[in-house]
């Protein structure tokens, strides 16, 4: 009796061993994962040793009231942008409300530095032109991490392409050193908006890769449906960039 289970001990550890050694099946939505794990880890070289400390040194050091009106400035830009994305995906509740917020910051709260559409229970409807494509049924094609910009699909970066080419800080502010320093401002207070989630992630994940790719995928997919949005994920695009508030 001791023999047969010695025996069957010594063929479970060896099935083990072959299992452990045979490599898991690809993510059907993530065929490039060896380039895009060596680009993720770039991008996390790069955040951890220039984008991550000047976030932390803006949100410790910068008057929370200033943080606030960047925040709200860039916010008001961006839901102009989801005024038309949300036109475009034919959703007419939320062009009109958040089309109203960005008549209202923009009035009342001087140019979107202060939120007043958020204080009127005015609610926000992030749209982005990649949104806008899957909603209209457009395939998200391979999951990709683009270099110093982080996790996407073929078709969000298409979208991003027309998001960037129409951007209103990039193509209405004429002078150079404006423009570039806004965006180098927008995009610490963005990063800045993610101090504290970003340990918390490296503490609950065991692949940090798998999380935050299998998230932004299920997002997307939740952001494109052809529902109301306020009802699938809180009017939320999927987008982890700007915070609604502060």
């Amino acid at each position: 009796m001791a023999r047969h289970m010695l025996r069957l001990l010594a063929l479970l550890a060896v099935l083990a061993q072959v299992a452990c050694a045979t490599p898991s099946p690809p993510h059907p939505y993530d065929p490039f994962e060896t380039t895009n794990r060596r680009i993720n880890n770039f991008n996390e070289s790069v955040d951890a040793k220039v984008l991550r400390p000047v976030a932390v040194g803006y949100k410790n050091h910068v008057p929370g009231f200033l943080q606030t009106g960047v925040n709200n400035f860039f916010g008001n830009l961006k839901d102009i942008w989801s005024t038309l994305n949300n036109g475009l995906q034919a959703k007419p509740m939320e062009t009109a409300e958040t089309g109203l917020r960005v008549a209202v910051n923009s009035v009342f709260g001087i140019y979107g530095l202060f939120d007043v559409a958020t204080w009127a229970g005015i609610q926000r409807h992030n749209a982005d032109f990649g949104q806008t494509l899957g909603y209209w049924g457009m395939s998200p094609g391979p999951y990709v991490i683009l270099p110093l910009l982080g996790p996407s699909t073929v078709r969000d970066t298409a979208g991003w392409a027309i998001d960037n080419r129409y951007d209103l800080w990039r193509t209405e502010v004429d002078a150079v050193g404006l423009r570039y320093g806004g965006s180098a401002l927008r995009l610490v207070d963005k990063r800045a908006g993610f101090v504290g989630m970003d340990t918390s992630l490296n503490e609950v994940a065991l692949d940090k890769y798998t999380f935050v790719r299998d998230a932004y995928l299920q997002r997307r997919l939740a952001a494109t449906r052809r529902k109301s949005a306020d009802k699938d994920n809180g009017g939320d695009d999927g987008d982890d960039g700007m915070r609604n508030s502060q």
